[in-house]
């Protein structure tokens, strides 16, 4: 009996873990984006999903600060400068949550995209 629970536990955890690997976020910086503001196209592709919150959290910070949506882009306005290197957390519409850690730094550059190291 024991075996059985660790076998399914070894599966649950497998499907898990195979899940959040099949999530491809790709995030480009765009154009007003600056010192206190981030701009950010994210491309999130997962079969049958899509993006309902994307939240960002700066270097040193505890605070979650969520984005908004206008139109395909994704933004945060700050009143201080962001500090870096930023972390995100999205939540999709079909409840798959994904936080990557350090996905790029302040000296962003408009135009690139950056993707989360998995």
């Amino acid at each position: 009996m024991a075996s059985s629970s660790r076998m399914l536990t070894v599966v649950v955890l497998a499907a898990l873990f195979a899940g959040a690997m099949a999530v491809k976020v790709k995030l480009t910086v765009q154009k007003g984006s600056d010192k206190k503001k981030l701009a950010l196209k994210i491309d999130y592709t997962r079969p049958n999903d899509s993006l309902s919150e994307v939240e960002l959290r700066q270097h040193g910070s505890e605070e979650w600060q969520p984005l908004t949506k206008k139109g395909d882009v994704w933004e945060v306005s700050c009143s201080k400068p962001l500090v870096g290197p930023f972390n995100f957390r999205f939540l999709s519409k079909n409840g798959m949550k994904n936080v990557f850690d350090e996905v790029f730094s302040t000296d962003f550059k408009i135009g690139k995209t950056y993707q989360p190291e998995y």
